[in-house]
C-alpha cells in the first residue's frame, strides 16, 4: 500500500480470473471463450500454412517451402526418427508433427499483442492433450505387443530377479500407467499458466507506479518494465520448449511402446 498526498492507492495484482476471461457465448450449459477460440485458429494456422507451403513444390524451394521442410524435417528426424527409431517412427511422424506445431502455436498466442493468452494456461488443455497422448501410447503398445505383453511390458522390467516384483509391479504401474500422464500434461500447464502470470503481473504493476503513484514511482516502473520485458523474451523461450519437450516425451512414450523387449 503506498500513499500519494491523501489519496492511498493499493496495488492489486492479477487473479486468475484476469487470465481466463470470461465466456464469449454459451450453448446451454457449454460456454465458448477466447481460449477455445485460440485452439480453433490454432488449427487452422497450422494447416493453412503448411498446405501453403506444400502447394506448389520445386527443386529450388522459395521461402515459404523451405520454413515448411524444415519444419517437417526437424520433427520427423530429431523426435520421430532419432527417438522411435529408424524401423518404427513413420506411423508416427503425422502425430507428433500435428502435436508440435499444434502447441507451439498454441503456447504463442501468449506472446502476440491483443491475443495475450497460451492456451495451454488452461488445465484442461493440457489434460486433453496429454489424455490424446496417453490414449496413442496404449493403442500403439497393445497393437505392437498385446495387452499381456503390453501391460508385462510397462510393469515388470527385464532383468530383474523375479522376487523383486511383488514390490515393482505396483510401483511401475502407477509410474507408467497412472502418474505419466499426469505430469505430462502438468509439466506443460504449470509453465504457461506461471511464465504469463508473471508477466501479467510485471506489467500491471508497472502500470500502477506510472498511473497511481508517480514521482519515485515512475522511477521504480524502470525496473519493473525492464525485469517484464526480460520476462516476454524469457517466456517466448520457454513457449518453444514446452512444445519440444510435451512432443519429445510424446515420442519417448511411443518408443516404449514399439520397442522390443531385451
Amino acid at each position: 500500500m503506498l500513499e500519494t498526498g491523501h489519496v492511498v492507492a493499493e496495488y492489486q495484482a492479477p487473479t486468475i480470473e484476469d487470465m481466463h476471461l470470461p465466456d464469449l457465448f454459451h450453448i446451454g450449459s457449454f460456454g465458448f471463450g477466447k481460449q477455445m477460440l485460440l485452439m480453433l485458429l490454432a488449427v487452422a494456422v497450422v494447416a493453412v500454412f503448411f498446405m501453403a507451403a506444400g502447394r506448389r513444390r520445386s527443386m529450388v524451394p522459395g521461402k515459404m517451402q523451405f520454413a515448411g521442410e524444415m519444419g517437417y524435417g526437424f520433427v520427423r528426424n530429431s523426435l520421430a526418427k532419432d527417438i522411435i527409431g529408424v524401423h518404427h517412427f513413420k506411423p508416427f511422424v503425422p502425430l507428433l508433427f500435428a502435436s508440435f506445431f499444434f502447441i507451439l502455436v498454441n503456447n504463442l498466442w501468449g506472446s502476440i499483442p491483443f491475443l495475450q493468452l497460451p492456451t495451454f494456461s488452461h488445465a484442461g488443455s493440457a489434460y486433453f492433450m496429454a489424455g490424446f497422448a496417453y490414449l496413442c501410447w496404449i493403442a500403439a503398445g497393445i497393437k505392437n505387443k498385446g495387452l499381456g505383453g503390453f501391460l508385462k511390458a510397462m510393469t515388470m522390467p527385464s532383468g530383474v530377479p523375479p522376487a523383486f516384483y511383488v514390490i515393482l509391479i505396483p510401483i511401475e504401474f502407477l509410474s507408467n500407467l497412472i502418474i505419466r500422464p499426469i505430469t505430462h500434461s502438468l509439466r506443460l500447464f504449470a509453465t504457461m499458466f506461471a511464465g504469463h502470470m508473471a508477466i501479467m503481473v510485471a506489467a500491471s504493476l508497472t502500470a500502477f507506479l506510472i498511473q497511481e503513484v508517480g514521482g519515485f514511482g515512475i522511477v521504480a516502473s524502470l525496473f519493473s518494465g525492464v525485469f517484464g520485458i526480460f520476462l516476454f523474451f524469457l517466456e517466448l523461450l520457454i513457449q518453444a520448449i514446452q512444445a519440444y519437450v510435451f512432443t519429445l516425451l510424446f515420442a519417448v512414450y511411443l518408443q516404449g511402446a514399439v520397442a522390443e523387449a531385451h
